[in-house]
């Protein structure tokens, strides 16, 4: 006869960030029984997809003195997958009577922020979060026993720091906040304007500029084609391409791909792969953003090294400190909001003790087989957790693991679909 399943358990619970990971780790943990506060830097739910027309001081992003602003939306910004596809699995981002709402199949950001509302609201989730208060440090509290830890935090308003000790964290901060940048030979010469994409808002400013943008991931192809309308010139270069590569694009008779820039100098030009030297007023760093966790003190044992947040299994538990940290989100080249569900039910679920995990010893096993295996595939260190194609396996794998049904075939089709037209019809696919 097998063993009566043990009674489940409840925790005290820190979730860093009320983000569109944060809020639905927030009602996964309350749902387990587990007691939540959420900690949350600005004045109301949504994470990224706040926009402002703020921008940082600082155009690169670079200076560690800046003040940061959180948000790398733009104001011309819609989402690259349907709304069918982009919500929830239990709570879809259907089409909303509204003064402001975009029915559009494709909605913009501010579309997409209501519906973080909405959810927060159906699910009471705004009662457990503490707005404007920020997390200064997250640190192991040995002192108090095994897998607590200590966080402290400063509320702005009433100038309050506060020292707490929860039984769980629950990292949820988002990673489009901190810039990667390309490294151009020259550069240190080049009297252009050199920016990142996380500090554009609208394509006014690149008025009858030449313009370079770097990269070739959903913000580069946005925001070439934003600045097309106004730009002089837009030059779209990207490492992927070979190169030879110079492609005029459709739709415009002033935007063109190329490959890699090769090098710029001091007369203001920048020179191709392909050969191709131009005169260049901008250039816009749409690279991508690193894994940043400035309050997260663990002795050195779970690092970001060339972006891989590591030792984790399953992109979500380090393996010494499971399952007491954890982290949602991690993942790119997915649809993230279904992904932070399952991830959030699993997470909830091995807390109370009614899903178990493997060994501290097993976890570590199968992190270093699967990097021996990237490696072996000549895949870079930084594309670790970039899953692309393989996000249903996993999607399925959390699934199987909390009980639920697996993502549903139509949602698989229609994102597979999806990419297929992006792919074809950039500039129409929406």
């Amino acid at each position: 006869m097998a063993p009566a399943l043990s009674p489940t358990r409840s925790h005290h619970v820190a979730v860093i960030g009320a983000g569109p990971a944060g809020l639905v780790a927030a009602r996964e943990l309350r749902r387990e029984g587990h007691s939540v506060v959420v900690f949350e830097k600005q004045k109301q739910v949504g994470g990224t997809w706040i926009y402002t027309d703020e921008v940082e001081s600082d155009p690169l992003s670079v200076d560690p003195t800046r003040s940061v602003v959180h948000s790398s939306v733009y104001r011309s910004l819609r989402i690259n997958g349907t709304r069918e596809c982009t919500g929830y699995r239990d709570f879809p981002f259907v089409v909303r009577s509204g003064v402001s709402r975009d029915p559009r199949r494709f909605p913009s950001h501010g579309e997409v922020l209501a519906y973080l509302k909405d959810f927060a609201k159906e699910f009471g989730i705004e009662e457990m979060v503490r707005f404007e208060t920020e997390v200064v440090k997250v640190s192991p509290a040995a002192e108090e026993g095994i897998g607590k830890w200590r966080i402290e935090s400063t509320e702005k308003e009433k100038k309050v720091r506060r020292d707490e000790i929860y039984d769980a964290v629950v990292v949820c901060n988002g990673h489009y906040v901190e810039p990667r940048h390309a490294e151009i030979p020259g550069i240190s010469s080049w009297p252009g304007k050199e920016m990142h994409s996380h500090n554009y808002r609208i394509p006014e400013p690149f008025r009858d500029k030449v313009v370079v943008l770097i990269g070739n991931s959903s913000s580069a192809e946005d925001i070439s084609r934003d600045i097309a309308r106004v730009a002089k010139e837009v030059h779209v270069a990207c490492r992927s391409n070979p190169a030879d590569t110079f492609i005029k694009q459709t739709g415009y008779n002033n935007l063109w791909t190329h490959s890699m820039i090769e090098s710029v100098h001091e007369d203001g030009s920048v020179v191709y792969q392909n050969g191709k030297t131009i005169s260049v007023d901008i250039i816009m760093h749409c690279t991508g953003y690193k894994y940043h966790f400035p309050f997260l003190d663990t002795n050195g044992i779970v690092t970001v090294d060339d972006n891989r947040v590591g030792p984790l299994y399953k992109d979500v538990f380090p393996p010494a400190f499971a399952p007491w940290l954890s982290f949602i989100g991690i993942p790119w080249q997915v649809l993230p909001f279904p992904m932070f569900e399952l991830q959030s039910k699993w997470i909830a679920g091995v807390l109370s003790g009614r899903i178990p995990l493997p060994s501290k010893e097993d976890m570590m096993i199968e992190i270093k087989t699967f990097y021996s295996t990237l490696e072996v595939q000549g895949i870079p260190k930084r594309y670790t957790h970039r899953m692309g194609n393989t996000q249903f396996e996993y999607d399925n794998w959390l699934a199987s693991q909390c009980g639920c049904s697996e993502t549903e075939e139509w949602r698989k089709e229609m994102c597979l679909a999806n990419g297929v037209r992006k792919e074809a019809h950039p500039e129409t696919y929406r």
